[in-house]
């Protein structure tokens, strides 16, 4: 069965807040560090190709790319730009670091969060600061463990248990977690049904 993910297009990227679309629908955004596997990820989930590449040029990291998904008006997946700003100037990341706090602390339509981590690396700095401004915020954030391919069935078994330990304190249970694969294709419906579900879809 046909997912309305797969429908998912290129609208636009936004560098300042009043270049978003009107805050009145639904939309789910995804974060993850340079070379955690979001694009894959995304292009898994919606059945693309090269979806999360359309828009990508290197350096224009401080932008949030939507992608809406036809015929559902007002529905969108969010591609927050990778964990690159480090590379920029100073300026610019204040800009950025200043745009995403106020995208999360002011977005309505924001319903859920999926942060994109390597099975292999997970929970660095940056994707438990991801997770925390979901958190404070009241929505729900689903922890993303990709490249579950490059290890056995037991030791990413074993990693998504000891990753669903640690959030659990911190978080309770308002972070799921899950095994990943966008080249295997390994959970790519549990994650699929996950992001449909908060958008209503």
């Amino acid at each position: 069965m046909s997912s309305p993910l797969e429908r998912a297009r290129y609208l636009l990227a936004a560098h300042t807040r009043k270049q978003l679309p009107e805050d009145g629908g639904a939309e789910v955004a995804f974060a993850g560090r340079s070379n955690a596997g979001k694009s894959s990820a995304l292009n898994a989930l919606c059945r693309q190709n090269a979806l999360a590449r359309v828009s990508k040029t290197p350096g224009r990291t401080q932008q949030l790319v939507y992608f809406e998904l036809p015929p559902h008006e007002g529905k969108y997946l969010v591609d927050l730009p990778g964990y690159g700003y480090a590379k920029v100037p100073q300026d610019l990341q204040a800009h950025w670091q200043a745009f995403l706090d106020q995208y999360f602390h002011t977005r309505a339509a924001l319903k859920g969060l999926v942060v994109v981590m390597d099975i292999r690396h997970p929970l660095k700095d940056y994707d438990r600061e991801m997770l925390g401004f979901a958190v404070r915020r009241g929505i729900p954030a689903h922890a993303l463990l990709t490249k579950a391919d490059k290890l056995s069935r037991g030791a990413a078994s074993s990693a998504v248990l000891a990753v669903r330990r640690e959030l659990a304190g911190p978080y309770g249970d308002t972070v799921s977690v899950q095994a990943f694969s966008g080249e295997s294709k390994q959970g790519v419906e549990e994650a699929r049904a996950v992001v449909e579900g908060w958008l209503g879809l």
